[in-house]
């Protein structure tokens, strides 16, 4: 049999099949997983040729900036792994990787003749026995780069990080389960006509039903975006709804993501479920967020503009929640705009929310596009907002989300 070879052809440091022989029979160890910030950048610019002439200097400083008697390996194209048997504190590896960091900072490296490049590191630090501390270690770096590079982060098992990663297993688990087993339901929250104190309108929301237990699509959606099931869940509350309304003349809104607008599905399904459940397009409005970045994308607009060329009408939610970017919501000229709800939940009590809603409002006036107040909890609240002008109201005093479709006036 063929022996595994144990060191890295390039730069002739141990490779990843040592570093796993290693730590497995280690009781206690200090791992510095080492990335290179950007490498692809260098790749990219600069060729293949170069970056393997980078990542070899780059081996040489780690051996020379790495604690003096730890061990070093090279485990991925850009990743390195520095070990230490030492008994050490957390001042103690926070100084070590800080030091590491600092070195390669004021360390240029030659690429070519007159083209010296700098390279930034960043750390991940675990402290434990066998070979798990490596992918706590790779997890300590994934949080880091949430936030930025260049510097180092020591894993900790109960930051709100890891926590959200074991629940976006749990999710990934359960979503699977939930479209194995048909039990994502749609739910319809009633929308007020401020005018004419009656339901005109729903909000089509997506629930995972277990057990006579409903769970909100916050707690499972980010699961479904990794696990690329996205557009399915919108497919399924398109599906859903339209089978609804076939049976009356109201209007209802539906949520859509990013991944729906990039897949590029939502007009021929939209169209297919309108034709087999006779809906008119005219009935049915298509949330998307505020924070939405397609609105700057021609092939996403055109999408839309086509939607609305069949009659479906678009509303933008959660506006303000994010940078609200009144220009382009001009230009775009939305059917409807939802005034996120942390604004209508405090307008009675924060001057603040009151001053942008009520400028939101004139925009909306002026500009011909109807509004929808979110989060109204209250007859006080509910009062304000018809005080202020706005055209719908949507909140808990109003209706919960239910199974079924609610009342159709509301004195």
């Amino acid at each position: 049999m063929m022996q595994t070879p144990h060191y890295d052809s390039l730069t002739n440091v141990a490779n990843r099949f040592a570093l796993i022989e290693y730590l497995q029979d280690l009781k206690h160890a200090n791992i510095f997983l080492v990335d290179i910030d950007n490498f692809n950048n260098i790749n990219n610019n600069y060729g293949f040729e170069t970056g393997d002439r980078v990542l070899v200097r780059i081996a040489e400083l780690l051996s020379l900036a790495k604690p003096y008697t730890s061990k070093l390996f090279r485990i991925n194209s850009d990743e390195f792994a520095i070990v230490c048997l030492e008994m050490m504190s957390v001042q103690r590896l926070s100084d070590a990787a800080s030091s590491m960091i600092s070195f390669f900072d004021q360390t240029e490296i030659e690429v070519a003749k007159n083209l010296n490049i700098k390279v930034s590191i960043s750390v991940g630090i675990a402290i434990g026995s066998g070979c798990e501390i490596l992918n706590q270690a790779r997890t300590a770096i994934e949080e880091l780069r949430e936030h930025k590079r260049a510097s180092f982060k020591i894993y900790d098992a109960g930051s709100a990080f890891i926590k959200k990663q074991q629940e976006n297993i749990y999710w990934i688990h359960k979503i699977k389960e939930a479209f194995e087993e048909e039990r994502l339901v749609t739910y319809y929250q009633p929308i007020l006509n401020n005018a004419t104190n009656r339901v005109e309108k729903y909000e089509c929301l997506i629930r995972i039903c277990e057990n006579g237990i409903l769970t909100p699509p916050m707690r499972f959606m980010e699961a479904s975006k990794l696990t690329g099931t996205l557009s399915l869940v919108t497919k399924t509350v398109i599906a859903q709804s339209f089978k609804m309304f076939s049976a009356n003349e109201d209007e209802f809104s539906i949520n859509i993501t990013n991944t729906d607008l990039y897949l590029n599905f939502l007009e021929e399904f939209l169209l297919k479920n309108a034709k087999k459940y006779g809906i008119l397009p005219s009935r049915v409005v298509l949330e998307i967020l505020e924070d939405i970045d397609t609105l700057n994308t021609p092939e996403i607009l055109e999408q839309l503009n086509s939607l609305r060329r069949h009659g479906f009408k678009i509303a933008i939610d959660d506006f303000g929640s994010q940078s609200s970017n009144f220009s382009r919501l001009l230009e775009f000229s939305p059917d409807y705009l939802k005034i996120d709800g942390s604004f209508i939940k405090n307008i009675l009590t924060d001057k603040k929310s009151l001053v942008i809603v009520e400028a939101v409002v004139l925009l909306c006036k002026k500009s011909n596009i109807k509004i929808i107040a979110e989060f109204v909890h209250s007859a006080e609240v509910q009062a304000k907002v018809k005080e202020l002008g706005i055209e719908y109201s949507q909140g808990y005093y109003l209706g919960e989300p239910s199974a079924e479709l609610g009342k159709s006036s509301f004195a």
